[in-house]
């Protein structure tokens, strides 16, 4: 992929660590998640942080060289495209049968190396996860390499996903829709934490009941 300037850093990444904006017909700031909006575009590095840093310094309408309109919820709008384009990756590939729910199925699924990722609540207890973190270091020490954990959804975002409610923990199991869901969770995650982005064992949040 060719390289981008991001009008914030100014640092050249490449463009698939960036998100592109463009001026929408009705000249406002319109976010081009998947990149094939028409029109002049700019680049700003893919994290929150980034995106509010261009909102505050008025910086998109220096870089699409226009009169444009921000709102000043942009960052958060985009996380919440982020967010509910990952949600459908999940129900495509739990429709494909690559999703496993359930305390007892998902640590079976981390120790036999069938999953490639592990996603749990984001307010899910601390003992549920380290049990399933247990079981994702057993797989590592068997040779299954790493297995990367997320804590990107809510509980009412995880239930949404099964319609059974209740959901606190699945795994991705390994194929062309588990490799998708890992892909839009890796943006997710590296939007909302960039410095913490590639870290193994999820991010800590306040604790509510097990599944």
């Amino acid at each position: 992929m060719n390289d981008r300037t991001c009008i914030v850093t100014r640092q050249c990444l490449a463009a698939d660590r960036m998100i592109r904006f463009v001026a929408g017909p009705d000249g406002s700031v319109v976010p081009d998640l998947k990149g094939n909006l028409p029109g002049r575009g700019c680049w700003v590095t893919a994290s929150r942080d980034c995106v509010e840093k261009a909102v505050a310094k008025k910086a998109f309408a220096r870089a699409l060289k226009a009169e444009v309109a921000v709102t000043a919820d942009l960052a958060g709008s985009i996380d919440r495209q982020m967010a509910a384009a990952l949600i459908g990756m999940i129900n495509m590939a739990r429709k494909a049968g690559a999703i496993v729910r359930g305390s007892a199925k998902v640590d079976a699924a981390l120790r036999s190396g069938q999953a490639i990722a592990v996603f749990h609540a984001a307010d899910a207890a601390a003992d549920g996860v380290r049990k399933m973190d247990q079981a994702r270091f057993a797989a590592r020490a068997a040779g299954n390499g790493e297995i990367p954990s997320f804590r990107l959804l809510s509980a009412e975002e995880m239930a949404s996903i099964s319609g059974e409610g209740n959901l606190i923990h699945l795994a991705v199991l390994a194929g062309q829709a588990g490799e998708g869901v890992v892909k839009r969770a890796k943006i997710l995650d590296r939007y909302r934490n960039p410095a913490d982005s590639g870290r193994m064992a999820g991010h800590p949040a306040k604790e509510t009941e097990t599944e």
